[in-house]
């Protein structure tokens, strides 16, 4: 039985990289005047690395221009000014949750299941963007919230599942994660923490193994793996994913 969800935040809650944490990172090259710029396709392949300041790391060590005893002290300013950046243009122009999230969301609360964020990016970046949508008391909502600076080791390594199943005081099959990508899916399972993927923007097709569900959103029943077993309209509900955490019969998807 499920008495927790544990929810990824960026593509899982919303779609939030392309025009939000993409946006911000360039923004803060033009702040310091560097010349280089991130493209969309270019950011796309940067996510598969977990953390901003990870992706910063890992592209200046393909750059020539800047020499490697700098690299840790600007990067740690560029992630300061992307994350201040990130955060004024959430104020702007919040990115929607995605359809069916904010349902499941209060369809959960209202029938008393814990929840908590998992996930490695900012807090500074969660806050920005539930404070937008649940308001300035968002985290009440939440029986834990762990982010990027909570844990040494990002996604796909399972420490912060752990750190919350260990705030929860829950054990792993008791609580049902839900994830966006094959790092966030990986990172659940080595935490023997099912998982249900709703697959996002820039995850659409990557290969996913070892979830109890894979599928296009929350917000519509058609195009799951396997199919959802109980009859009805709308999009996903908690018997769907109680359906499929009690089966917990692991499927993949090779893109």
């Amino acid at each position: 039985m499920i008495e927790a969800l544990l929810w990824d935040v960026d593509g899982t809650l919303a779609e939030t990289e392309r025009d939000g944490h993409l946006v911000a990172f360039n923004q803060a090259f033009a702040s310091m005047g560097l010349p280089w710029r991130w493209d969309a396709a270019h950011y796309g392949r940067l996510l598969r690395v977990t953390g901003g300041r990870e992706r910063l790391l890992w592209d200046l060590r393909q750059r020539d221009s800047i020499p490697v005893h700098e690299h840790d002290a600007l990067s740690r300013e560029l992630h300061r000014r992307k994350n201040r950046s990130y955060a004024a243009l959430v104020l702007q122009a919040p990115p929607p949750l995605r359809p069916g999230v904010a349902e499941l969301i209060d369809e959960a609360a209202a029938r008393g299941l814990q929840q908590a964020i998992v996930t490695t990016t900012s807090r500074s970046n969660v806050q920005a963007l539930l404070e937008q949508h649940f308001g300035a008391g968002w985290a009440r909502r939440f029986a834990a919230v762990v982010c990027g600076e909570d844990v040494s080791a990002k996604k796909p390594e399972p420490e912060a599942h752990l750190r919350t199943l260990a705030l929860l005081g829950l054990p792993p099959l008791a609580t049902l994660a839900i994830e966006d990508s094959a790092a966030g899916a990986a990172a659940a399972r080595a935490a023997d923490v099912p998982v249900v993927v709703t697959r996002s923007h820039y995850f659409a097709d990557d290969v996913i193994e070892g979830a109890v569900a894979i599928g296009p959103g929350l917000h519509q029943r058609a195009g799951w793996h396997p199919q959802p077993a109980m009859a009805g309209e709308g999009g996903i509900t908690l018997d769907d994913l109680a359906d499929w955490h009690a089966r917990m019969e692991l499927v993949s998807h090779f893109g």
